[in-house]
């Protein structure tokens, strides 16, 4: 009897045991797929690995991000089925996103084909009103993935050490920009093209279609200052070389110096995209050149007093593109740490800085607009400037709820509060490295972000504890 008795009880311990096992071995929780407006990392930053445990579930988050990204891609500009002007596929082309067609005086007796409209019909602008066959041509929203994916796959690699996340980073930017068949001409001739019998070239707007080139180019940075055997000298010869092209149109098409001149977020956003692409090919002294012109000009008028952006807020959707333009102002200067150049505490002619138009923007309500927008520029505040009184973490717990530590920024705008969201004494980093000194268990799902030991989110912690209770009776 006893030892049928003995027998019950290991099977039990068995069963018990294994419950504990896929309890304490459940992939790190992530968020869906996103992109922010703009933002640039730190190699240096990503290269150390002096990741504190509050980060583990964004470097999940990181790592199932890269692989989806991944398996949308490779991008080029060949893919579009419309030709732009020029006969020419290799040049990047997209509509102007606010530009409807009227053709109320064309005297047209039959129906007209979207070509026809294309081309004979006035087009007029209405802001803030996106025309939904403004993505017919989609070399804007591959460019937005394309340089999506080459920062999260980098940044894969750093944590995971894992070769295919730099290989698809070359992958990709031998796709866009080197490969014969499929490279972008450097130029933005065509960019947001105002239809009609008047339009057909591109706007000084169509510059902000490549904004997120300060994205492309801190994941770039990652692998070439890592290391990475996958980013050849000859890959980064290559990309310098359509770089140094690309700048040369940035810095003297008349198109890209109206809107170097925008006073609001497109002017903004031309010094993330110049300022990043002289890191990229080495000309730090360029691009601090380039941040001391933006921060010594338009930011000078760009908010108020009171942390207000009245070019901004003067806009269709104001709560939008407060946030936008402030993501456009975090990344200057951002990129100003990397080359040297502090601006957090530069003052416009108001006496306000980046901190006062985020502490303004946190005031507003975003009504019928997209609240998710001002998160990453709330973390990024706090984490520069500081959150003694924790106003920024209970802002981020009120309005973006128990998950914001999942998101992929959290990461590297550090140091802030998880609110004591994520239990992380007893959990191991998704990566390779932890403030703790803990390392990832090595235990893998099939989407290889890790695995958590000990409990996230108290999301297991009755059942749990109902295990442990159990398991100790049977010991």
């Amino acid at each position: 009897m006893r030892s049928h008795a003995s027998g019950a009880r290991a099977v039990l311990k068995a069963v018990f045991s294994a419950s504990l096992g896929v309890l304490f071995l459940q992939p790190l929780p992530v968020r869906s797929l996103t992109s922010y407006a703009n933002d640039f990392v730190d190699p240096a930053t990503i290269l150390a690995k002096d990741f504190s445990n509050i980060t583990a579930e964004a470097q999940a988050t990181i790592v199932q991000w890269a692989q989806d990204y991944a398996e949308k891609g490779p991008w080029t500009v060949m893919n579009k089925s419309v030709t732009p002007p020029s006969g020419d596929k290799h040049d990047y082309m997209s509509w102007a996103p606010y530009s409807w067609p009227d053709c109320s005086s064309v005297g047209n007796t039959t129906e007209l084909s979207p070509e026809e409209v294309w081309a004979t019909c006035p087009y007029v602008t209405k802001d803030g009103q996106f025309n939904p066959d403004g993505r017919l041509i989609n070399d804007v929203g591959a460019f937005q993935d394309f340089s999506d994916a080459v920062l999260y796959n980098a940044l894969a690699w750093a944590i995971k050490g894992n070769a295919m996340y730099s290989s698809n980073v070359a992958k990709f930017v031998k796709a866009w920009f080197i490969d014969a068949d499929t490279a972008m001409n450097p130029n933005l001739n065509y960019a947001q093209m105002k239809r009609g019998p008047d339009g057909q070239v591109g706007q000084h707007t169509g510059v902000l279609d490549l904004k997120c080139m300060s994205k492309l180019a801190g994941g770039v940075l990652i692998l070439r200052e890592g290391k990475a055997s996958e980013w050849t000298s000859e890959l980064d010869s290559q990309l310098t070389n359509w770089t140094t092209s690309y700048i040369n149109w940035l810095t003297t098409a008349q198109i890209a110096l109206e809107e170097e001149a925008a006073d609001n977020n497109h002017g903004t956003f031309y010094y993330n995209q110049l300022a990043a692409l002289q890191v990229l090919v080495g000309d730090k002294d360029g691009a601090k050149q380039t941040l001391e012109k933006y921060f010594t000009t338009q930011y000078k008028w760009q908010i108020a007093a009171n942390g207000d952006q009245p070019l901004e807020t003067a806009r269709t959707r104001p709560y939008h593109y407060r946030a936008y333009n402030l993501a456009a102002m975090i990344t200057n200067a951002k990129i100003g740490d990397y080359v040297g150049y502090n601006a957090w505490n530069l003052t416009t002619s108001n006496g306000s800085t980046i901190k006062s138009a985020l502490d303004y923007a946190i005031t507003q309500s975003a009504g019928k607009e997209t609240a998710s927008e001002l998160w990453p520029n709330v973390v990024a505040v706090g984490a520069v400037y500081g959150d003694a009184d924790g106003k920024y973490a209970k802002w981020m717990l009120s309005n973006a709820g128990r998950d914001y530590p999942e998101d992929p920024q959290f990461l590297w705008n550090q140091p802030f509060s998880d609110s004591g969201l994520v239990k992380a004494s007893n959990t191991a980093s998704a990566g390779n490295s932890a403030t703790s000194g803990t390392s990832g268990s090595g235990t893998k799902s099939s989407h290889d972000n890790g695995a958590v030991v000990g409990l996230v989110n108290g999301k297991w912690s009755v059942v749990a504890a109902a295990s442990l209770v159990v398991a100790s009776m049977l010991a």
